[in-house]
């Protein structure tokens, strides 16, 4: 009677041992990843090694907002950049403020000092079907003023969420 016990016992965690590798797959798969910020064109938002969690489920349901920092897959590499240009709108940087369809918008994720490092851009219209984005550290990024271009929605495959690693400085993205 006890083997029969012990053998249910390990089938039954065998089980849960099954059914949660297959959970962590599929959260893995079209929930949830991981990524790490390589570089420091999104400082002081993001640093350099910081590893964030990103939700790749949410623009399956919903279109990405401005201010939404995304992942960007490209064949080269995956880029972390903050979308600022939604398609249809005219961007303009002019004398260190970002124009969005002629209207001044604050960009309170911004230092001063990265602000006043926003060379003059622009006009120009985001074409449909495409974002336009940017790092927070305007002055050293790579992004679609000067290397990414116009960001493909397919290219966007998730919307970062949260640090994890460093543990000291686990946060929500903003």
């Amino acid at each position: 009677m006890t083997e029969v016990k012990q053998k249910n016992e390990w089938k039954e965690w065998g089980k849960a041992i099954f059914i949660a590798i297959v959970l962590a797959f599929l959260l893995r798969t079209f929930v949830f990843a991981t990524s790490i910020v390589e570089g420091d064109s999104m400082d002081p938002t993001l640093q350099d090694g910081e590893r964030v969690i990103f939700n790749k489920f949410v623009y399956l349901i919903n279109e990405p907002n401005r201010g939404d920092i995304v992942i960007i897959h490209r064949p080269e590499k995956n880029y972390v950049k903050r979308i600022i240009g939604l398609p249809g709108e005219t961007i303009e940087i002019k004398d260190h403020k970002l124009y969005i369809n002629n209207e001044l918008h604050d960009q309170t994720f911004l230092t001063e000092d990265a602000k006043n490092h926003t060379g003059n851009y622009g006009p120009i219209t985001v074409p449909k079907g495409r974002y336009f984005v940017m790092g927070d550290n305007r002055s050293i990024s790579k992004d679609s003023r000067n290397g990414l271009g116009f960001i493909m929605e397919d290219e966007i495959i998730g919307r970062s969420e949260f640090i994890f690693y460093p543990f000291n400085e686990i946060a929500k993205t903003r």
